[in-house]
């Protein structure tokens, strides 16, 4: 986050915490404030980690929540969302599971006057504020560690997932970075949808079609632990490497001799607390961002010993 926007976000939520909640506290005397958030999913640590982000920032303003799961389903997540505006909340936080998808949705809470803040995603159609880490930088750290792992040199695969734009950003950061090094060859490209269970039979195919494969880069840890257990079966010298810092990724990183060398971390807790004081600021009149973008970080090994989410 550029040293701007971090004193703009700053402002914003100190606007809605300290100036904001007094008339936040006058509402919850009539009627409590109410809050959706509706999740591309929830079979995730990373959107379980926010979710119950939430619920605790909620609790400490006596707000209401209400939470869905879209299971990577734009209709029901649009229906989800017609659901909250039937249900008059009051601030809709979006993390959407397809960007384009969920525009009708978006301009159907802005007719219903709610605040729309989108959150890791953002979103088509007249969102206030989005909320997001810096992807192109989580992809460009943890392919630029992995390059520098495997020699320079040496054959690459990458391991996609569902097209949305974090995911397509995290591509394009991990792409920049091994270009850099011309030794280096991208030889394969597979989509493992960020599942454990899809990711380890993608990866055991790329691991038999590559003979000499030296790195994989996984758009994300859930996939990231599939494509670790295929690698480990194969008895194979393949480095991985990732992106969220997930409690599980960073234990196995942590294991002597791991194959799991980085994983760039988001901070999904910072995320929502950004996300409800862009909303409530908004909400009681002020200006806010359009986007905020939140830093990244490389966690290697030595790392993981000390970080959490």
């Amino acid at each position: 986050m550029t040293n701007l926007l971090k004193a703009t976000a700053l402002t914003a939520c100190i606007a809605a915490l300290v100036c904001g909640t007094s008339a936040a506290q006058a509402q919850a005397a009539k009627q409590p404030l109410r809050i959706g958030m509706t999740f591309q999913e929830l079979n995730n640590p990373y959107f379980v980690t926010m979710k119950q982000a939430l619920e605790e920032a909620a609790a400490s303003i006596g707000a209401t929540v209400v939470t869905t799961d879209a299971r990577h389903d734009v209709a029901k997540q649009i229906g989800d969302v017609e659901d909250m505006i039937q249900k008059k909340v009051d601030i809709l936080l979006l993390n959407p599971t397809d960007s384009t998808g969920v525009q009708s949705a978006v301009r159907s809470a802005k007719k219903a006057n709610l605040v729309v803040v989108a959150v890791d995603a953002n979103a088509q159609g007249p969102v206030d504020s989005f909320v997001g880490s810096k992807n192109t930088d989580a992809g460009r750290l943890a392919c630029d560690y992995l390059a520098k792992n495997i020699g320079e040199k040496g054959d690459v695969a990458i391991l996609d997932g569902i097209p949305v734009v974090p995911i397509l950003e995290r591509v394009k950061g991990c792409r920049e970075a091994l270009a850099r090094y011309p030794g280096i060859k991208v030889v394969s490209t597979q989509n493992g949808k960020q599942e454990r269970a899809t990711a380890l039979t993608v990866t055991e195919n790329i691991l038999q079609a590559n003979k000499d494969l030296k790195g994989i880069f996984s758009v994300n840890d859930g996939g990231s632990m599939g494509a670790l257990a295929a690698i480990e079966a194969s008895g194979k010298d393949v480095k991985l490497a990732s992106v969220d810092g997930a409690p599980e990724a960073i234990k196995a990183m942590q294991k002597p001799g791991s194959k799991f060398i980085a994983t760039t971390a988001q901070y999904p807790r910072d995320q929502i607390r950004l996300a409800i004081g862009i909303a409530l600021a908004k909400k009681w009149g002020a200006n806010v961002p359009a986007a905020v973008p939140v830093d990244v970080k490389l966690i290697d090994a030595e790392g993981a010993k000390t970080f959490s989410w």
